[in-house]
């Protein structure tokens, strides 16, 4: 009988330590940094959170790091911005770019920015989107990630209104951006987009403001653009499908480019506002930005005459 106690307090014992050992094992797996989401030969997907001062709340973002990143070294960042209704993820999940991605050594960045325009609205105090990304961002992956911290290696590009942004960024902070694209921008945003796509107005109203407001005239590209000085400016990347209906302020833009003798391409092909489209012309944004990000670090200018590239547009459309 006494034995029988013996053993049954040993097994207790036994039980107590397994539980401690278990509860250590879980302390030390939430310790650990974030886990991939999809391991392979390809770039190792990371999903993360991290708190935004100028929003004053969490914010998630993935990002894409080089299959050479786990050996060492310093890596140039993409920032790749998603559109209207979209979120962090939409460039990963709705295009082949972590297939494309295998081919560049970039850090690809895909932050989340609700339906903002990427803008400090003109009336919601609190949103500052332009603030969170220009400022709190570019810290954060600087930070965490082992980049090369200075403009020649840091592009910035997106799709719609995130097109729009990528254009705005580079007009507006060209000491962070050496590249700045953009496939079928809603360059019209800040001017009269509202009026022509009533289902956008009630959002576009709360972020730009009024006719009137400053707000307007300070996201406004075309403004922005009349008012640049060309050498401190990035390299600009355009494409648009010829049945987008988003052609027209495309086309206005690359013109605006054109008359201010701004390096710059401008791509024109069949296709609509679509995610077919666009994954279609990711691998060719990729490329240039890689091109663009080399060429500076070469110390050759893009384009070499610093004249435009202009493809010929489409003849629909």
């Amino acid at each position: 009988m006494k034995f029988r106690c013996i053993l049954r307090e040993l097994g207790m014992k036994k039980l107590v330590a397994n539980c401690v050992l278990l509860c250590m094992a879980s302390v030390s797996l939430l310790a650990q940094p974030p886990a991939i989401v999809r391991p392979g030969a390809g770039p190792l997907v990371r999903d993360q959170v991290f708190h935004s001062a100028s929003l004053s709340r969490d914010m998630p973002y993935r990002v894409l790091l080089p299959a050479a990143y786990e050996a060492g070294g310093r890596f140039p960042v993409l920032y790749l911005l998603h559109g209207l209704y979209g979120d962090y993820m939409n460039w990963d999940t709705r295009t082949h770019l972590e297939e494309y991605a295998k081919a560049t050594t970039l850090i690809i960045v895909m932050p989340d920015a609700d339906n903002s325009w990427y803008t400090n609205s003109a009336t919601v105090p609190a949103d500052k989107f332009e603030d969170y990304i220009a400022k709190d961002l570019i810290s954060e992956i600087d930070g965490k990630f082992r980049t090369l911290r200075d403009r020649h290696s840091r592009a910035i590009a997106g799709l719609s209104m995130g097109g729009y942004a990528s254009i705005k960024f580079g007009l507006k902070y060209p000491e962070l951006f050496v590249f700045a694209g953009s496939l079928s921008g809603a360059f019209n945003a800040a001017q009269d987009l509202d009026t022509l796509r009533p289902e956008f107005r009630a959002k576009l109203l709360e972020v730009f403001g009024s006719k009137a407001s400053t707000t307007r005239a300070d996201n406004d590209v075309f403004s922005l653009i009349s008012a640049a000085h060309g050498d401190t400016l990035p390299y600009f990347y355009l494409a648009c499908g010829a049945a987008d209906s988003f052609l027209g302020t495309n086309r206005a833009f690359a013109q605006q480019l054109s008359s201010k003798e701004l390096p710059y391409e401008y791509h024109e092909t069949s296709g609509g506002h679509t995610w077919e489209y666009w994954d279609r012309e990711l691998p060719s944004l990729l490329q240039a930005v890689e091109h663009a990000l080399r060429a500076q670090h070469e110390g050759a200018v893009l384009p070499a005459s610093r004249k435009k590239l202009h493809s010929k547009p489409s003849p629909t459309g």
